[in-house]
């Protein structure tokens, strides 16, 4: 029995040896289609090197520039050239605008006026309210009334004109409550024809003038 088995394996080894012979022979691989397709040689991509960027840092401030520095403003036009010597020239020549007090205190001329009256006549009144304001006045030089209270209501005299000049002063007495001393005065001709009218303020002491000229 072993013997038969022995026989049968070997004829089985046998033709599977043949049976795989010839199936070797026989065998042909296929042949890869041609596409024609050549294929192009690319250059792998070269990786820059990433950009070094330096970091903003703040630079440090300048001590001088965080101190203002002062403006200059110039007082002299551009272009245009200033002789120093005209300053002082124009400083020696400017007339200094008197002050109140300054005012007040000086003679004052109320005018030559010429006339061929026979006499003429001479009126005056306080020229703001009445506040005590005391006068004298004088004719050629001459107290013709001593001391005069003027009021609210026009008051004078009467004088009879000589050849030439006839000088009229009117002193302030006083200044009153409120000062300066101050009048207003008209002055008519023998036939009431206006001949003058003005005012006067007065400092204490100071006269006003008034020339009738009488032709």
């Amino acid at each position: 029995m072993k013997r038969i088995l022995f026989y049968v394996l070997i004829l089985g080894l046998s033709v599977k040896g043949y049976s795989q012979n010839e199936f070797n022979s026989k065998f042909k691989a296929i042949p890869p289609i041609d596409t024609k397709f050549k294929s192009k040689k690319v250059k792998p991509p070269v990786a820059e090197p990433p950009k070094v960027v330096a970091p903003d840092v703040p630079k440090k401030p300048n001590p001088s520039a965080l101190i203002e520095k002062p403006v200059t403003i110039s007082m002299i036009p551009k272009n245009e050239f200033i002789n120093p010597g005209d300053a002082i020239r124009d400083k020696l020549n400017k007339k200094e605008e008197p002050s109140e007090g300054i005012v007040y205190r000086r003679n004052q001329n109320l005018g030559d006026f010429k006339t061929t009256a026979v006499t003429a006549k001479v009126m005056y009144r306080d020229a703001a309210y009445v506040d005590g304001d005391q006068i004298r006045v004088y004719l050629n030089d001459k107290v013709i009334q001593y001391q005069v209270n003027l009021d609210s209501n026009f008051q004078g005299f009467e004088i009879k004109l000589e050849k030439g000049f006839n000088k009229i002063d009117f002193e302030a007495l006083n200044q009153g409550s409120s000062g300066p001393n101050t009048a207003e005065f008209k002055v008519y001709d023998d036939k009431g024809v206006l001949i003058s009218a003005s005012q006067w303020n007065l400092g204490t002491g100071f006269k006003a003038t008034l020339i009738l000229t009488k032709e």
